[in-house]
């Protein structure tokens, strides 16, 4: 191949151009730049994996075909992320040409009749780990006892880990960054991860096929059993019978089991009492749905991780209050938004965002809070008597939490200057204006003061 890696792509870029949307071509196709060709591999960079994701299910097959209309031999294309120079290989037909990461979604299969497992595949997908579990108030007790476990598992007092919480909060994940986490600290460990659905079906098709001892022995062997949805063996009473042995075996051999549940222990119906008591043996620990901190430090993670540059932080805190339900919704929303973005040319601003949320969840109309409930909430927070706020007091606690009120009620109410003055203690419109002004200049240079504030406006969104 005599053309440089530019000159290729230049081809390779204008058979496309003919060949979608002038508007999509901009979005998706511009941004890529040619980094090298060898071995019949076109090395391409993009900003993020989105286009990843968005060139190989919408554009594949016109990618191969061109590719190898313009270099006359099967090409593979490689795509090479910005944000992290993270490589992520497939061919230009769309198929792996190295191993795929698993997905959560994705099942073992009965590979348990083998007598020999020497290369048990543990059903972890590698993009979920510790470094991307955000941490909470809300998770971190979980958080915490799995880190612990990844280090030394058997051998600490969080064994078995009982984890509970609604759906969406981030319990898969962090049963996937222990299993990771514990084979980055010992890569000889057996470590499975699976669903209580799939060994409800493996114990099911051992029982047909009279092989009930190879299953038991199978389970037997791990090192770590990472389960998942431990409530859908409610009312199995076989199934029960066979993880009772199972769950004995391992915890008097020192191996390590985590279970994941949508209740706590003591809500479970139709689970024998003897499986009962021996789920509680270790720590039973709650991920409640995250708070209003958690969940803009979620989205900001998201979006870095993602590379999107330009997001505003209203649309972040916006996000946040009304998606209060799962991080699926959070991801899920950023992702949204970066599709009609990309897709529509559009900016990412309120507009957009308030589209894609209300297209996304079911909003609930969103409580106004008022200048009295604002004021309140400060006054509470730094401990001061609201008649003080009223006063004409000049000490500088008393002026600074007044002057935050009214900054807060400007930023997060619809209501006139002249009411948020009246109600702050019968001040002018220009007060609150000067108050809003010194507040701005206050929090670019003293940190203490955006924390208050950022607390501040995490209880008033909870």
């Amino acid at each position: 191949m005599s053309l440089t890696v530019n000159a290729l792509w230049e081809k390779c870029a204008a058979i496309i151009r003919d060949n979608v949307q002038e508007e999509q071509y901009a979005h998706l196709f511009e941004p890529i730049q040619p980094l090298k060709y060898e071995n019949n591999c076109l090395w391409i960079r993009v900003p993020s994996h989105f286009y990843v994701e968005q060139l190989e299910s919408r554009y594949s097959d016109l990618i191969g075909k061109t590719l190898n209309r313009v270099t006359g031999s099967p090409t593979k294309l490689m795509y090479q992320v910005s944000i992290d120079d993270t490589s992520v290989t497939v061919s230009s037909n769309r198929e792996a040409i190295g191993s795929q990461p698993n997905v959560p979604g994705r099942e073992p299969g009965l590979s348990f009749f083998r007598p020999a497992l020497p290369g048990l595949d543990p059903q972890l997908s590698p993009s979920l780990h510790f470094g991307n579990f955000v941490a909470g108030e809300s998770n971190r007790l979980a958080r915490t006892a799995g880190i612990s476990i990844s280090t030394n598992p058997g051998k600490t007092i969080f064994n078995p880990l009982f984890i509970h919480g609604k759906s969406g909060v981030g319990k898969t994940h962090l049963l996937h960054a222990i299993g990771n986490a514990t084979l980055e600290n010992n890569p000889q460990a057996r470590v499975l991860y699976i669903s209580s659905h799939m060994f409800q079906v493996q114990y099911s098709q051992a029982y047909l096929q009279n092989k009930i001892n190879d299953f038991i022995h199978f389970y037997q062997s791990l090192d770590v059993l990472l389960i998942d949805d431990i409530h859908e063996l409610s009312g199995r009473t076989g199934t029960q019978n066979v993880f009772f042995h199972i769950f004995n075996q391992l915890q008097q051999t020192g191996k390590q089991i985590v279970f994941t549940c949508d209740r706590a222990p003591k809500d479970l119906e139709g689970v024998e009492e003897r499986l009962l008591t021996r789920f509680k043996w270790g720590l039973t620990a709650e991920m409640k749905q995250p708070d209003y901190q958690l969940r803009v430090d979620i989205l900001k993670n998201k979006i870095q991780h993602d590379g999107v540059e330009g997001i505003p932080q209203e649309v972040i805190e916006y996000i946040a209050r009304h998606a209060k339900d799962n991080v699926r919704d959070l991801e899920g929303i950023i992702t949204s938004l970066m599709a009609h973005s990309i897709i529509e040319g559009r900016n990412i601003d309120m507009d957009l965002c308030r589209q894609v949320v209300e297209s996304s969840i079911a909003v609930k109309e969103e409580e106004k809070l008022s200048v009295e409930s604002i004021e309140q909430q400060v006054c509470d927070y730094y401990h001061i008597d609201k008649e003080l706020i009223h006063s004409r007091s000049k000490k500088q606690e008393v002026a600074q939490a007044r002057q935050i009120a009214m900054y807060l009620a400007k930023k997060h109410t619809d209501c006139s200057l002249a009411h948020i003055g009246n109600v702050l203690g019968k001040r002018n419109h220009a007060t609150v204006i000067y108050a809003c002004k010194a507040v701005e200049d206050w929090m670019e240079t003293d940190k203490n003061l955006r924390q208050d504030i950022q607390k501040i406006e995490a209880q008033l969104a909870n």
